[in-house]
């Protein structure tokens, strides 16, 4: 019997000659990533057991992506603590400047590569299986084991093969796409599976969306999210990996839990309403929604091709009276790339407000706290109850184009009719 990709890169880790959904596994990590709010739960781990060195230096990565810059105290403590720790253990590749959201730094700078094995403290580490990576989220404490011994004990997850054929239609992007899976799947209809993501309609996508579509893969309960790697994947990484790296694809008779087939000509704009990831409905099936807030960026949408959609639909409009419209640059490659096309400045005139690369907005604890009966339309990937600040206000997910479209109109809008 065949191998998905997900059982190959788990064989292939742990020594074995084959394994099964179900067996469990202890696997040698490639990759380990914690940021600036699960970090510090480590390192203090790590300091109660007396850890001398982390197993490989080169190997681990800290970024500052939730408080960056800090706004409190406590935030400014936690940096300052871990950059020390860094110091101490030899490790360089610590990303303290507002450099952007870790998940885009471990996919651009290529520290994940394809048929790695990676484990990252943030639920959105799946990202990384646009490059062909097995890449999950663990908790700080799991961390702190994987720091010290380079290992991490698995259960091999069944996989299900989500096949997309033919092309998304213009002003329809991949985060589209995948909230039409989510809405269709449930938020839990992938628990602890490895979706692996196939067909024409994803081979079309660059690996900007596809590292959209991975990241909500953990929005479904994946354990991890995979598109297999090919051309695209090696002109991606031509001028970015420093060492080599290898293809991993699934045998022609792998055996799936289950295989789902979506058409991605016939995905239009659609949205997750409050307050579930899953409660999705096309745009036009909406209603009149207004908004006080939108915004474009997190792990999700905020690269330079999301960018540039909202400027090109901005360019020469205004956001409309009472919409704050900001945008977080998913990095300072991002945001430099995005200064030097003149997509900022058209941001800017547009009435956008620009954040620091960084996850800001998104999460709630840094800018655009959302007040009690406000609503937002937002490119994040999460719109639960109080995830951007009153647990009164509203959150619906959408994609780049919508969210500049719907800037413009001051109310949840169809990006086609702009």
């Amino acid at each position: 019997m065949g191998m998905t990709i997900a059982e190959k890169i788990l064989t292939r880790k742990s020594d074995q000659k084959g394994v099964n959904p179900g067996d469990v596994v202890r696997a040698k990590i490639d990759r380990a990533m914690a940021n600036d709010l699960t970090a510090p739960l480590t390192v203090d781990a790590l300091k109660e057991i007396g850890l001398e060195k982390v197993w490989d230096p080169d190997k681990v990565t800290i970024v500052f992506d939730h408080q960056a810059p800090p706004t409190t105290v406590e935030a400014a403590q936690d940096q300052f603590d871990l950059r020390e720790f860094a110091n101490e253990h030899g490790i360089s590749n610590l990303f303290g400047d507002v450099e952007g959201v870790c998940h885009q730094i471990m996919v651009e700078k290529a520290i994940a590569l394809p048929s790695h094995l990676v484990v990252g403290a943030d639920s959105h580490t799946c990202t990384y299986g646009a490059l062909g990576a097995f890449a999950t989220g663990i908790g700080s404490t799991d961390m702190a084991a994987v720091f010290a011994e380079g290992e991490l004990w698995f259960r091999v997850p069944e996989t299900m093969k989500i096949q997309i054929e033919n092309e998304l239609n213009d002003r329809v992007m991949p985060k589209d796409l995948i909230l039409k899976i989510v809405g269709d799947i449930g938020a839990d209809g992938a628990t602890y599976k490895s979706m692996e993501f196939t067909g024409t309609g994803i081979e079309k996508i660059d690996i900007p969306g596809r590292m959209t579509i991975c990241n909500m893969g953990v929005e479904m309960g994946a354990k991890t999210a995979i598109v297999p790697p090919d051309e695209k994947t090696k002109d991606y990484l031509e001028s970015r990996a420093e060492e080599e790296y290898s293809f991993t694809h699934p045998d022609d008779d792998a055996e799936y839990a289950e295989e789902i087939y979506f058409d991605a000509e016939n995905i239009e704009p659609m949205v997750a309403r409050p307050h579930r990831v899953d409660n999705v409905s096309p745009i036009e099936d909406l209603g009149n929604v207004e908004i006080q807030q939108a915004f474009l960026g997190s792990c999700t949408n905020g690269r330079l091709e999301d960018l540039e959609i909202a400027a090109e639909i901005l360019e020469n409009e205004e956001v409309a009276e009472d919409v704050r419209l900001l945008v977080a640059p998913a990095s300072k490659e991002v945001y430099l790339d995005a200064l030097n096309e003149g997509i900022i400045d058209k941001l800017v005139d547009a009435g956008a407000t620009i954040e620091p690369p960084g996850c800001t907005t998104c999460w709630g604890g840094h800018l655009g706290i959302l007040a009690p009966g406000e609503t937002c339309v937002s490119s994040s990937n999460r719109n639960f109850r109080g995830r951007m600040g009153s647990p009164e206000a509203e959150i619906y997910l959408a994609s780049p184009a919508t969210v500049a479209a719907s800037a413009i109109a001051g109310e949840i809008t169809d990006p086609r009719g702009i």
